[in-house]
């Protein structure tokens, strides 16, 4: 019974990793996109625009790792996969620092990803 329900918060929270990914690559696009039009809009020679270059490039790079890890996760989590679980675990933890949701979604699936119940869907069957 109990494992079961944890059963299901696991795919939940697979889903919540698999859709964060997904937001995660659409938002290092639009960062990327508005950083170099806004790095258009400041004269060549000036310090903006070398802070721009730079985050224009290492920005969506960051975001776009964090939504690889995370859509991979996901996916894995969703297979049961063992290494999934530390996987989405590390993820959850950095995802507290984006707040408000980032710290839901990384309280919840590290709630659940904690549970004893939760561990046992991941230990390999003899």
């Amino acid at each position: 019974m109990e494992e079961s329900r944890m059963k299901k918060h696991v795919t939940v929270v697979g889903a919540i990793q698999v859709g964060a990914g997904i937001l995660g690559f659409i938002g290092a696009l639009t960062v990327f996109f508005a950083l170099n039009f806004a790095k258009g809009m400041v004269g060549d020679d000036d310090v903006p625009t070398v802070v721009l270059s730079f985050l224009s490039i290492s920005l969506p790079i960051l975001i776009g790792f964090m939504a690889t890890l995370s859509l991979v996760g996901g996916i894995a989590l969703l297979s049961f996969r063992s290494w999934a679980r530390i996987l989405v675990m590390i993820v959850s933890v950095m995802g507290c620092f984006f707040i408000p949701i980032g710290t839901l979604i990384g309280v919840y699936s590290i709630w659940t990803l904690m549970q004893d119940d939760t561990i046992k869907l991941f230990k390999p069957q003899p």
